[in-house]
């Protein structure tokens, strides 16, 4: 995605506010694609630490977990995401903003999604 002179903090809500419908339509692709064309925009125009920047990031490992169809790198990649946007989000928001229990919750469903996946089922 090319933001042209666009590149501020309305355009890159509209692009999370998309990503966040299209992740609640599963349509879990199109989120992750969209998201890895503007989360770097978002880290340089407003910063590795902006609510927005650490925003797309939950929403980005949350569709990466969520995808029936998401592989053990997929759940690796989610968790590793989800590990790093809340322990930036805990030292920039504090550890009692809403931002940081939500990117925790989804911390925690990535890692369960991943242990389930990880352990053998019986009789394999």
């Amino acid at each position: 995605m090319k933001l042209d002179g666009e590149e501020n903090e309305s355009t890159l809500r509209a692009a999370n506010n998309y990503a966040v419908s299209l992740r609640d339509l599963q349509h879990f692709e199109e989120a992750k694609i969209l998201l890895r064309k503007t989360m770097p925009v978002a880290r340089r125009v407003l910063g590795e630490s902006h609510n927005f920047t650490l925003r797309m990031r939950m929403v980005y490992g949350a569709a990466l977990y969520k995808d029936t169809g998401a592989t053990l790198d997929d759940l690796r990649e989610a968790v590793t995401t989800l590990e790093e946007t809340v322990r930036i989000a805990r030292r920039v928001l504090g550890h009692a903003h809403p931002t940081v229990d939500l990117v925790e919750s989804h911390l925690r469903h990535s890692r369960a999604a991943l242990r389930a996946r990880e352990t053998p089922s019986p009789g394999s």
